[in-house]
């Protein structure tokens, strides 16, 4: 590829004291990733996956090393600069799906249309669009809790989506569903990504982590594996799928 990468890592360090005791949860992190890849971010819990995705998303920043970001230097971005960061060019996917309980879908949708400036009339007729691309856009009056898990997490990507962001960063999306619906979900990240979206997904799963294109791999805030997801499937061992509960790290 020769267009500037979307990220470009350069030996992230994120250094926490515990009392005496330096934690490296990321330690030495080189990374790039370019528009329209769909990259898996896999490790066990308190691998240091969870510290990357907070740096990629702007919701920390590295003790050292650069992040640039679509051209933008945020490594050392405090604040409002790193809100503004997140809110033009990020969409975030959650497991829990942080959906507002007594706002309906398109007011969900429209929420980060709203803190971008956006006219109501603009803001409604753009969450209605992408409710309909995630298949359900006939349920927009719907309250969360009116909706089974699968069609809460299609909410929590048409939220992402709505903002035409340069980057969908997915935090374990399919940790609060059964397995068909996790299969739903799946899918659509996937045709998302064949559409030109560039996609991250953080995975402590193995077999969930097998459906992106590009599997980076961390361990002890290393990147222990970075190739494509044939190459990474022959590296792992027979019952090696992880699921245990993550602790966030």
């Amino acid at each position: 590829m020769d267009a500037a990468p979307l990220i470009e890592m350069i030996d992230i360090q994120k250094v926490y004291e515990m009392g005496d005791t330096q934690v490296r949860a990321n330690d030495g992190i080189t990374l790039k990733i370019h528009q329209g890849e769909f990259v898996a971010i896999v490790g066990k819990s308190g691998s240091g996956k969870s510290t990357l995705m907070n740096i990629i998303g702007a919701l920390d920043t590295p003790t050292s090393g650069k992040y640039i970001l679509n051209g933008q230097d945020v490594s050392k971005m405090k604040g409002d600069y790193l809100a503004e960061i997140r809110n033009k060019m990020i969409g975030f996917v959650f497991q829990q799906y942080n959906l507002l309980p007594k706002q309906n879908l398109l007011e969900n949708v429209s929420l980060p249309l709203l803190y971008a400036g956006m006219s109501e009339g603009k803001r409604k007729k753009r969450a209605l669009e992408v409710l309909e691309k995630v298949g359900i856009g006939d349920k927009w009056r719907n309250q969360p809790n009116q909706l089974s898990g699968g069609q809460q997490q299609r909410v929590s990507i048409a939220r992402a989506l709505a903002g035409r962001p340069s980057l969908i960063l997915a935090d374990e999306p399919t940790g609060a569903l059964d397995s068909r619906t996790s299969r739903e979900v799946l899918d659509l990240l996937k045709e998302l990504n064949r559409e030109g979206n560039t996609i991250i997904l953080i995975t402590h799963d193995n077999s969930i982590a097998a459906e992106a294109k590009r599997v980076v791999r961390i361990m002890d805030g290393k990147i222990t594996f970075d190739g494509k997801v044939e190459n990474y499937k022959a590296t792992i061992k027979e019952g090696e799928e992880e699921h245990e509960p993550d602790t966030g790290i």
